[in-house]
């Protein structure tokens, strides 16, 4: 009896241990949940971060405005020839974004530098004596700055670590600053020779010949590549087109010095195309060894 005792007492002993360590282990139905309840986890994810980069700038004009009129002359001969996307500006963009299954939903403050230019020629003949005359060459070079508050989504197309995506927003434009410059050349023929001239540049405070806001409409691609310590690193490309007029018309003619010198701002339109790089970092993580990134 006392053997069969201590048998029993033996096999009670060896049931509780392997109890024990069956406790200590997880099931594979544990390590279902946790790696279920990890996607789930990855499936939202709030970003801060910033980029910044170059843009170029086109203008669209809505309605053509000048302070000279010629007599003699067809007046399309002394219109405003613009240049467009040869000028390069510059920007910064804090970028909060919140990501779920495969959207972003992104607000992104951005500091906008733009730059474009435009000449114009005027010609004055002498009504008696043709070879008597005097050629302008206008050069004007704007610079303006924004306070742009874009409202962006964006749909990225892989789970891998280089992640691709196409966006698409909307955007409202504030003034903060503008400055202009004038530079007159030509050819005077009127003086009993041929003289070629320049003048020295005029450059002004042009902050009151812009409109306060304008808005518009934006989209791009870009692509975001993971690094493995939870940063995504993103070149992107936008495209901003304006929707609504960027120049004064209560105040162009305002300025004294640019109508001394013949100078009008057409009512415009601006386009900007942009180039950035920057980098997010995750603001949720789901302990400190964990990669909130896909593991992909």
């Amino acid at each position: 009896m006392k053997k069969f005792y201590l048998s029993l007492l033996c096999l009670l002993l060896a049931a509780n241990l392997v109890l024990a360590q069956s406790k200590k282990k997880k099931s594979p139905a544990a390590y279902n949940k946790q790696n279920k309840e990890n996607e789930k986890f990855l499936e939202k994810q709030w970003w801060l971060g910033v980029k910044g980069g170059m843009n170029l700038t086109k203008v669209n004009v809505v309605t053509n405005y000048a302070i000279l009129a010629p007599t003699n002359y067809d007046a399309s001969e002394s219109g405003k020839k613009y240049s467009n996307f040869n000028l390069t500006g510059s920007h910064f963009t804090i970028e909060a974004t919140f990501y779920f299954k495969h959207f972003t939903f992104s607000l992104q403050p951005t500091f906008q530098h733009s730059r474009f230019a435009y000449t114009n020629q005027y010609r004055w003949t002498d009504g008696e004596t043709a070879t008597n005359n005097v050629e302008l060459n206008y050069e004007q070079e704007q610079k303006v700055d924004h306070i742009l508050i874009p409202l962006v989504v964006k749909y990225e197309m892989t789970n891998t670590k280089l992640r691709p995506y196409l966006q698409a927003g909307i955007f409202q434009a504030f003034r903060v600053g503008a400055t202009k410059s004038v530079t007159v050349s030509g050819i005077d023929q009127a003086s009993g020779g041929q003289n070629e001239f320049q003048d020295e540049s005029i450059t002004v405070g042009a902050k009151d010949l812009f409109a306060k806001k304008y808005w518009g409409l934006l989209g791009g691609a870009g692509f975001y590549y993971n690094l493995g310590n939870n940063v995504r690193l993103n070149f992107d490309v936008q495209y901003k087109l304006g929707m609504s007029n960027v120049v004064s018309a209560e105040n162009r003619y305002s300025n004294d010095r640019l109508a001394g010198v013949g100078d009008a701002m057409d009512d415009l339109d601006m386009d900007n195309l942009s180039i950035s790089l920057g980098c997010l970092f995750p603001l949720r993580f789901l302990e400190s060894g964990f990669k909130s990134l896909n593991r992909k």
